[in-house]
């Protein structure tokens, strides 16, 4: 399921790695595309990433929403981002992002219930379109967040 007019939009690929790469910039822990597809008609990639705090958690989630809402692709839906959850979960669609803390991602392990799915080197792609899609690093913590 890829985006529909790759000359305007990234595609679906490349926007799992840009995502990652905003869960990485803003300082989440063992970020991880898997590529569903293939395997499961209902999504195509799984960002999974592991939040340090709810305030840093909720900032991965907006940025990741804004840049999105910014190329087109509406968010249809989030999870967990109002309360004291432990696992925020944004639906793109083909990308669904899961950002957890260390607690949770242990306990649901996402990567063990899908392990059949390929892992994406998402740094290589991101390294390869980093000009195209320049993301600025932020403090996560910062007042500004």
């Amino acid at each position: 399921m890829e985006g529909t007019d790759a000359t305007n939009r990234p595609t679906r690929h490349r926007q799992a790695c840009q995502a990652a790469r905003i869960a990485d910039d803003y300082r989440s822990r063992d970020v991880v595309v898997l590529d569903l597809t293939g395997i499961t008609p209902i999504v195509d990639y799984f960002v999974v990433a592991t939040g340090t705090s709810r305030r840093q958690m909720h900032a991965v989630a907006d940025e990741i929403s804004r840049v999105f809402k910014e190329d087109g692709d509406a968010r249809l839906g989030i999870e967990g981002h109002d309360n004291d959850s432990n696992w925020t979960l944004i639906d793109f669609g083909d990308i669904v992002v899961h950002v957890q803390d260390a607690e949770a991602r242990a306990l649901y392990d996402l990567e063990g219930l899908w392990a059949d799915a390929p892992r994406i080197d998402w740094q290589v792609v991101t390294a390869d379109t980093a000009a195209d899609t320049a993301i600025p690093t932020v403090d996560p913590d910062s007042d500004t967040a």
